[in-house]
């Protein structure tokens, strides 16, 4: 009688090699797209899963270079207008079978060794190392340095030695006369920061980043612009009314209306950073500081309401796009357009030209002191580093800002 081993029974037959193609398709269906990107995501998948099994072409050969032979017919194939989003659907696919597969890894971009580049690199370590500056600061510096490197030595690098300060105003008034915004103090600043690396790293003989113009402001004495409270929950509650990001724009603009958050704050609250047992927000600041705030119910339950009913994917960040593969926003506009459209849609005029979220700040501020709060206790909402940031809402009121004049001096106090 012939013995079989009980591996032998539990051997699973051979099965055809595994077409990733449709795994593939099956991911970023999970990840929520409508059935037309699906479709398209799970074409290209097959195109190119198909090419490679006609060229006999195992996931581990898939080189750079049998990868662009593949992806180029591919490509071509498609409208002229899709063919952007063919190459990132087909690069996606590659990741896949990269992370599922053993797919042949992509070699290192060639470092680029000009010395445009080179000194880019070396003033990205300088504002990352020596400023301590957040990713997305370091992004617009560097867009600056490529900025006024072009206006004044085209796709090269010239003398920097030859920089004189009316190559730096010229290329602010070209700026302003492009963005027509003569108050944006971002331009000036990214391109201040530029010059003292130049100085402090000894390629330009002078610190030219006093030769910047500074950005018209509002008088120092100007009392700031705000809303009325119940213009302020007018705004807020008519975004609840958007079926898809209604819950979403609601928390946002509550945690600015009501705690007083910065914009890029709101956009930078990580799942992690709620601490619900103790009902507190950790609150990533200015400067690289962290703050933890009482969070209060509605604004709790705000949050709550959004991700149970509404936030998707899996992204850590707090407050993630609508549109898959739902990730976190790379920077804070959102806000300024969810505002936007909320003044559309109540008719409230905004008090000033500009529609920024800091209106909602500075409400909140003026309700306080309006209420009997102290200028520290502002200070300590607003997450004021210095008492003088706050001192400006005494404007609003005379007697608040008698609590923090200093008497006048007598005779007796001098002698």
């Amino acid at each position: 009688m012939e013995y079989h081993s009980r591996s032998d029974h539990l051997a699973k037959p051979p099965q055809r090699t595994a077409n990733y193609a449709e795994r593939f398709a099956l991911q970023i269906e999970a990840e929520g797209y409508g059935s037309g990107s699906l479709a398209k995501y799970s074409a290209t998948a097959k195109a190119l899963w198909s090419a490679m099994e006609a060229a006999k072409l195992s996931p581990a050969n898939l080189t750079d270079d049998c990868m662009e032979q593949f992806a180029t017919p591919i490509i071509n194939a498609v409208s002229e207008k899709d063919r952007k989003h063919c190459r990132h659907r087909l690069n996606r696919f590659r990741d896949y079978l990269i992370e599922n597969a053993n797919a042949a890894p992509r070699l290192p971009p060639q470092l680029d060794m000009s010395p445009r580049a080179c000194l880019k690199r070396e003033y990205e370590t300088y504002l990352r190392v020596q400023r301590g500056l957040y990713d997305d600061t370091i992004y617009h510096c560097l867009r600056f340095y490529e900025r006024f490197l072009t206006a004044k030595f085209g796709e090269g690098l010239g003398d920097l030695h030859s920089i004189k300060p009316d190559d730096i105003t010229g290329f602010i008034i070209r700026l302003r006369q492009e963005q027509n915004a003569p108050r944006d103090k971002t331009g000036p600043s990214h391109l201040r920061n530029l010059f003292q690396f130049l100085f402090w790293s000894g390629k330009t003989e002078r610190n030219l980043s006093k030769s910047v113009p500074k950005a018209r402001q509002p008088k120092p004495t100007g009392i700031p612009r705000y809303l009325e409270p119940d213009q302020v929950n007018r705004l807020i509650d008519v975004v609840r009314g958007h079926k898809k990001t209604g819950r979403r724009n609601y928390a946002m603009l509550m945690l600015i209306a009501r705690l007083g958050l910065r914009a890029p704050e709101v956009t930078a609250i990580e799942l992690d950073d709620i601490d619900w047992r103790a009902g507190e927000i950790l609150i990533r600041g200015k400067g690289q500081l962290h703050d933890k705030m009482p969070m209060a119910a509605e604004i709790g339950e705000a949050i709550v309401d959004y991700i149970q009913n509404e936030r998707r994917g899996p992204d850590r960040a707090l407050f993630v796009s609508v549109k898959p593969p739902f990730k976190r926003f790379k920077d804070a506009q959102i806000l300024r357009w969810i505002l936007r459209d909320a003044y559309d849609a109540t008719g409230i005029t905004p008090p000033q030209a500009y529609i920024g979220t800091h209106i909602l700040r500075h409400s909140l501020a003026t309700d306080m002191l309006r209420n009997g709060a102290s200028l520290s206790e502002i200070g300590d909402v607003l997450r004021h580093r210095s008492p003088l940031a706050t001192t400006i809402y005494a404007q609003h009121d005379v007697d608040a800002l008698r609590s923090i004049s200093r008497p006048w001096p007598t005779g007796e106090d001098m002698q």
